[in-house]
C-alpha cells in the first residue's frame, strides 16, 4: 500500500495532519490512517482509542469550518483510520490557511485556487461573477439564436432566460464571453510544417464571441484536413480527422476550461494529427476514469454549456468524449486524451481507415461491442466454425486491428 493524492500515513498524531484534513475537504476527500509509516508499514499507536480522542480534539478545535469526517480503530493492527469528506462549506482552513494535495504532498493553495474555493463555497461559478464590461453587444448571438431556436424577438428577456442578465447584477462573465467582443484569452493556433521549427501558419482568435472563435477555427482545420475526392459526375468531401471529433473537441474545451486564468487554448496542428490544450485540469468530483469512460459530466461553465447546446453547437451535455471516440470507429487509429492537474490535452490523430473483409468485419463489430472474447466465445456469434475464426483472428492481430490478451488456453483478444 502507497500514499496517493487521497491517502496520506501518519506514524504518530502531530498538528501536520490538519492541513491534509483541509486539503481533502477541500477537494475530493480522503483518508488517513495513523500508526503506519511513510512506507506502508505498519507500526502501531500505543493508545488508539485515545488517539482518536486527540485526533478529534485537534480537528474541532483547528479546522474552520468543521469538516464532515468518521474514524475508526484497528485493533488488530492499533491503527486509527481517519475518512474526510469533502465539504460543501469551503474553504476550509487551518490556521486561516487553506490547503489542498499535490500528489502525496499536502500544499497551501495560492490566491487565485483560494477564490475558487471560495466561489465554490457559495455554489457559484466563475461564469456567474459580474462581468468586467457591461457595454456588450450580441449581434452574434442575436443571429444565432433566431437561426436555431427560432425566437423573432431578441432583447434582454431572452437574455436572462439564457442566464446571462439580471436586473440587480447586469451581464455576466458568460455574457461576455458570447458578446461580440470581450476581454477573455482565445484560442492560438499554429500548423506546423515537418518539424516544431517550421511554422507555416499562426493565428489567434481572442476578444471576440466564442461562438465566433468555434467557426473560424473549425474553417481553418478544414482548409488543412479536409479535401474533395472526384468520383464520377459527384464531389465528396473527404476528412482526414473527423470534423464532428475536432468541433467538439474545441467546444469542449470551451466549455471545460477554467477562465479565470490568462491562457490561451491551444491547438497545434500536425501532418499526423491536432493536439488540443485545455486551461483547467478536471472539474472537482470528476475522477479520471469517469471523465474517459464519458458517462459522467460535471460542467466547470453550465451557463455556456446550456448555451451551446440551446445552438446545437454540442448534441448532449456530457457525451463529448463518446462523441469524440464514435467519430473514430471506422479508423484503426484512436483519439488519445492527456489529463494534467491544470490542463487537459485531446489528441486527435489522422484516421486510417480499417480494411475489412466482410467476414474480418463481422468478427470486429463483435470484438467492438464487449470486453476481450476468447476465439471459443466468438464463434458462438458468427455463421463459421473456430478454425476460420481463428484464420481471420490472426490477421487482425497481424494488421493491428486487434490485440492478444493473456496466453494459452485463456487467451483472449479485444481491440
Amino acid at each position: 500500500m502507497k500514499e496517493t493524492r487521497q491517502l496520506e500515513f501518519k506514524s504518530d498524531i502531530t498538528n501536520t495532519f490538519l492541513k491534509t484534513v483541509s486539503a481533502f475537504a477541500n477537494y475530493d476527500g480522503g483518508q488517513i490512517i495513523f500508526g503506519l509509516a511513510d512506507d506502508g508499514s505498519v507500526i502501531g499507536l500505543t493508545n488508539p482509542k485515545q488517539a482518536c480522542l486527540d485526533i478529534e480534539n485537534k480537528i474541532n478545535d483547528s479546522i474552520r469550518p468543521q469538516p464532515q469526517y468518521e474514524l475508526s480503530v484497528d485493533d488488530k493492527n492499533k491503527t486509527v483510520v481517519l475518512v474526510v469528506e469533502s465539504g460543501r462549506n469551503k474553504p476550509y482552513t487551518y490556521k486561516s490557511k487553506a490547503y489542498r494535495r499535490n500528489d502525496t504532498a499536502t500544499i497551501e493553495v495560492d490566491e487565485l485556487e483560494l477564490s475558487r474555493l471560495i466561489l465554490q463555497g457559495k455554489n457559484t461559478n466563475y461564469e456567474e461573477l459580474p462581468a468586467s464590461r457591461q457595454d456588450l453587444s450580441f449581434k452574434i448571438l442575436e443571429e444565432k439564436v433566431k437561426q436555431e431556436i427560432g425566437i423573432r424577438v431578441f432583447n434582454k428577456d431572452v437574455l436572462k432566460t439564457l442566464n446571462l442578465y439580471s436586473d440587480s447584477e447586469g451581464y455576466n462573465n458568460a455574457a461576455e464571453l458570447v458578446a461580440d467582443q470581450n476581454n477573455f484569452p482565445g484560442i492560438d493556433i499554429a500548423k506546423f510544417g515537418d518539424s516544431i521549427n517550421i511554422i507555416l501558419k499562426r493565428v489567434t482568435f481572442e476578444h471576440q464571441s466564442v461562438l465566433e472563435q468555434i467557426e473560424q477555427t473549425v474553417q481553418i482545420f478544414k482548409d488543412y484536413y479536409q479535401y474533395e475526392e472526384i468520383q464520377g459526375m459527384n464531389r465528396k468531401t473527404v476528412s482526414k480527422i473527423p470534423e464532428e471529433a475536432f468541433r467538439e473537441s474545441i467546444a469542449n474545451a470551451i466549455i471545460h476550461r477554467t477562465w479565470d486564468v490568462n491562457a490561451q487554448i491551444r491547438v497545434m496542428m500536425f501532418d499526423d494529427r491536432i493536439e488540443i490544450s485545455s486551461p483547467g485540469g478536471l472539474t472537482s468530483g470528476l475522477s479520471k476514469e469517469e471523465y474517459l469512460k464519458g458517462n459522467v459530466s460535471i460542467l466547470r461553465n453550465p451557463i455556456l454549456g446550456n448555451i451551446f447546446y440551446r445552438l446545437h453547437i454540442v448534441e448532449i451535455l456530457g457525451t463529448g468524449i463518446l462523441r469524440i471516440k464514435q467519430a473514430y470507429e471506422s479508423s484503426n487509429t484512436k483519439p488519445s486524451f492527456e489529463i494534467y492537474d491544470n490542463s487537459i490535452n485531446v489528441i486527435l490523430p489522422v484516421m486510417d481507415s480499417l480494411v475489412l473483409s466482410e467476414d474480418e468485419e463481422m468478427v470486429y463489430k463483435i470484438l467492438s461491442k464487449s470486453q476481450p472474447k476468447s476465439v471459443g466465445e466468438i464463434t458462438e456469434e458468427v455463421p463459421f466454425g473456430k478454425s476460420k475464426v481463428t484464420t481471420l483472428i490472426k490477421g487482425l492481430v497481424d494488421r493491428k486491428y486487434v490485440t492478444v490478451v493473456g496466453n494459452g488456453r485463456g487467451t483472449k483478444y479485444k481491440l
